[in-house]
Order: C-alpha cells, then structure tokens, then sequence
C-alpha cells in the first residue's frame, strides 16, 4: 500500500476506537479494537494511575509508555503532543505546565478531536487545545514550542524522516522532545510487514531501533538518550492470523524483537 491509502487506514481504525472506551479496546476479540484481524493494544500500555492530571475518560489504552515521566517538563512549558488521541498525555502534562503553560494537541483524525474537545469542555482547561493536521506537515510556525512529547503515535508514521525533521522545526532552540515508540530488532517476517492491519496496530509500521535512532540523529537531534525499553511479546493467537505453525517457530527462534522504548533529545540553541 502507498502512504495516502496507509494513512487512512490508521484514520478508519483509530475513528473505530474513539468510538469505545478503554474497557471496550481490551475485551474485544483477540484484545484489540476489530478483532484479531490486529494486534492487542493491551500488550503496549502502561499504566497512568498514578500520574497528577491523569484522566481515565481520556485514557483509551492506546500508548506504550508513560513519556511525561522523562520529558522534564516544566511549569509555563510550551508542549506538543504529536497524535493526541483522546486528550491523556495533554491533561498529564497540563498538570505539569500549570495556568501559565500551553499544551497544544494535534491529531488528524476527526473522532479523536471530537473526543479530546469534549474532555477538555468538562475540565475545562483554558490552555490546552487540540488542533487537526499530519505530523509530517505541521501547520504550526518555527520555534514554537518548548517541549514535543508522544505515545506510541511515530511508529504510525509513513514518513518518519519528514515527522523529525518537522519536530525539530517546530522545537524552540534549547527544547527537547522525549517520545514512547514500537521499535524492531532484525526483520519482521514478511507477511506482518506488508498487512496494513498490522500497520494501524503498531507492528509493521516500526523499524529497527538502530534506523530509528539514527534518523533522529541525522536530523540534527543531539543528546539522543533511551530511558526505558521493554520487550512486548505478541500473541500466539495474533500470529496465527499471519503465519504458519512452522513460521511462527522460525519467528520465535529469530533474534527479532519488539520493543517499546521511551527516547528524548534536544535541539541545540544556534
């Protein structure tokens, strides 16, 4: 599939899941939102319970980390959260920036703003909006912003050269981005990559960690640092929608893995 037709198949499932709630995403079929026919977004999440600001109405299961805890946010911050879903990281991180930060949400699908908008209404927040646009086309100007943050959304992304190249546009000089993802070590068995399923669930849109970090790099990041890593296994009944018992042992034998890794770095002042 090209970028426009895998783009809207991310919009078509990620609409489908604003529909439900977070309890609705984890007993589905197989755990995930439709069924089996992807993965189970359960096995990336983390927990927010604990974190100020956290709001379950905004919480629809869908990250696979927890960035505001290493994005060393502080208050009257200027944050960016690329595809803000619900509003959940927007509301943790308006508990960090305060009443006199901004906290800006993009997203480009329309259910998921409707969403955000309306928890935001009841909270009522003043400083905190949610915008619609492409992460690889931000509609935002230069230096705008002190901190980016993001939870399991790059991955999502066609294009992640142009995404990072767009952060660093968008990040005052000085600022700093720190981003939860699905990252890859060695090659993913072909099936999983080509299936657009697999796309929108988080799988075959990630790459291998080494690309990724090195992306970053050559974008003109500095100080690329790893805070979290964790492997996420996939279940056997999910692998059975795409391979054979005999290539589902040869993929388990594989030193291939999927992991969800929270990285930061900073744009460096001229």
């Amino acid at each position: 599939m090209n970028a426009k037709d895998l783009k809207f198949v991310v919009q078509e499932r990620y609409s489908s899941i604003a529909q439900q709630s977070k309890i609705q995403n984890e007993t589905s079929s197989c755990g995930g939102v439709g069924g089996c026919c992807t993965i189970d977004y359960a096995v990336f999440a983390e927990s927010y319970d604990k974190e100020k600001g956290y709001n379950p109405e905004a919480d629809l299961g869908l990250g696979c980390g927890v960035p505001t805890q290493f994005a060393n946010i502080k208050i009257g911050d200027s944050v960016l959260d690329l595809g803000s879903g619900a509003g959940n990281d927007c509301f943790v991180v308006r508990a960090i920036v305060g009443e006199t930060g901004k906290v800006t949400g993009i997203d480009f699908t329309d259910a998921m703003l409707v969403k955000a908008r309306k928890n935001n209404e009841k909270l009522g927040f003043t400083n905190v909006e949610f915008i619609k646009g492409d992460i690889e086309v931000m509609p935002f100007d230069d230096n705008q912003f002190d901190v980016i943050v993001s939870n399991c959304v790059l991955n999502l992304v066609t294009d992640k050269t142009k995404a990072f190249a767009e952060m660093l546009r968008v990040l005052k000089p000085g600022g700093h981005f720190c981003v939860s993802d699905v990252v890859i070590k060695g090659e993913l068995p072909e099936k999983l990559q080509q299936d657009a399923e697999m796309y929108a669930g988080c799988v075959s849109g990630a790459i291998d960690i080494n690309e990724y970090l090195k992306i970053i790099k050559n974008t003109g990041f500095k100080s690329i640092e790893i805070h979290k890593q964790k492997e996420i296994e996939i279940p056997e009944e999910i692998l059975k929608e795409y391979l054979n018992d005999m290539e589902i042992q040869q993929f388990k034998n594989k030193e291939i893995g999927i992991f969800s890794i929270t990285v930061s770095a900073k744009k460096y002042k001229l």
